[in-house]
């Protein structure tokens, strides 16, 4: 493959991801679908509909790469959630940080890109603090704070951290092991799902299904698509366009704080554009998209200095929380753990538990100033 050629598919590249982003947005939108919001609607009033949609788009994920898996598609050790640690402590830390986080901030970092698109200033602020807040986590003090405590905290695993290469040797092989194991616990999932009462309207089919299979795609596109066996400048495998070299499916922590980096660097030649920044941009038009057609679009500022206090918070413990978490609730909730990783387990234990225990807060709050 020659350069130009590498410069065409990259291009491609970006544009399937935009588009595919601007699906997710626009679904998002539309059905609103939201971790956060599933997870009120149980701890408040009980009601698992919107819980059952997520359910039902992680089902759809794991049966999806699963058979990316099988049929050779996608190679699930090249992956960004492969590794051969569990980073048990930094997943379960990080997810209770994000999860208390996006309660304060009215959303996780996908949900904060969607209220964006339907006019809400206030997520705007969440944005700008949630990039600088992830993006020192990465490269910044927080960063040397991370690898300097919980990260040095896990377990190896010679086979691997993915439950398909842990049982590989029990079930026949990689491929197999992933289609047995992806199949069991997707399906089950999707069916619990699809049981509530209630539950099968177009909405709830669109944002669980609909969810679910851009998050395949993702993978595929990411993957497959945008694999390269010998890059022609570099002569080794590339995953063109991504930021950690490796396949990536839909995240949004460390992608915006890549966009704030690509925005701020903008004439520096080395900040180029990735799948992760083009689906920032994405989500946001799709949102504003469906919000303005739809007649929903509305301005909203903040309430009150508590209002502010809270979002600022929330958008800080976020930014840490994701990253040290390696995913937020579609970075870990949808995409790491449709490939069955064990860390991707520790770390949606962490953001539920984080949620709950945030939900619980306001709660007592609520009950103290009464």
């Amino acid at each position: 493959m020659q350069v130009s050629e590498i410069s065409s598919l990259t291009t491609q590249l970006l544009w399937a991801g935009f588009i595919l982003s601007v699906l997710f947005g626009a679904i998002a939108q539309r059905t609103h679908f939201c971790t956060m919001g599933a997870i009120s609607d149980v701890v408040n009033i009980g009601d698992w509909t919107r819980m059952r949609q997520w359910v039902l788009a992680v089902g759809v994920a794991m049966i999806g790469f699963a058979g990316l898996v099988f049929w050779g598609v996608v190679d699930p050790s090249k992956t960004l959630y492969a590794s051969n640690k569990v980073m048990w402590l930094s997943a379960i830390v990080g997810g209770c940080m994000f999860g208390f986080g996006m309660v304060l901030a009215s959303g996780c970092g996908s949900k904060t890109l969607v209220r964006m698109g339907g006019g809400s200033l206030k997520s705007l602020v969440v944005f700008v603090v949630l990039g600088v807040a992830s993006f020192a986590t990465l490269k910044g003090i927080t960063a040397v704070m991370r690898v300097m405590t919980v990260d040095r905290v896990y377990f190896e695993s010679a086979s691997g951290s993915q439950l398909p290469q842990i049982f590989a040797g029990a079930l026949g092989g990689n491929a197999t092991a992933a289609l047995t194991l992806g199949l069991l616990m997707g399906v089950a999932l999707v069916i619990w799902a699809l049981m509530g009462k209630g539950f099968m309207d177009f909405n709830n089919l669109l944002a669980g299904l609909g969810i679910g299979m851009l998050v395949v795609f993702a993978w595929w596109l990411s993957g497959s698509f945008g694999h390269v066996a010998e890059h022609p400048e570099t002569l080794q495998e590339a995953f063109l366009a991504t930021n950690s070299g490796r396949a990536e499916a839909l995240s949004f922590v460390a992608p915006i704080a890549y966009s704030l980096d690509w925005l701020m660097f903008f004439s520096d030649k080395s900040k180029l554009l990735t799948l992760g920044v083009v689906s920032v941009a994405g989500v946001v038009t799709g949102s504003a998209l469906i919000a303005l057609l739809g007649g929903t679009f509305r301005w909203e500022g903040f309430g009150g200095t508590e209002d502010i206090a809270n979002h600022l918070v929330g958008a800080v413990l976020m930014g840490v929380g994701g990253v040290t978490a390696l995913g937020c609730t579609v970075g870990q909730g949808l995409s790491g753990i449709s490939t069955l990783s064990v860390t991707s387990f520790f770390a949606v234990a962490g953001i539920f538990s984080g949620a709950v225990a945030a939900f619980k807060y306001q709660i007592a709050r609520l009950e103290h100033s009464d």
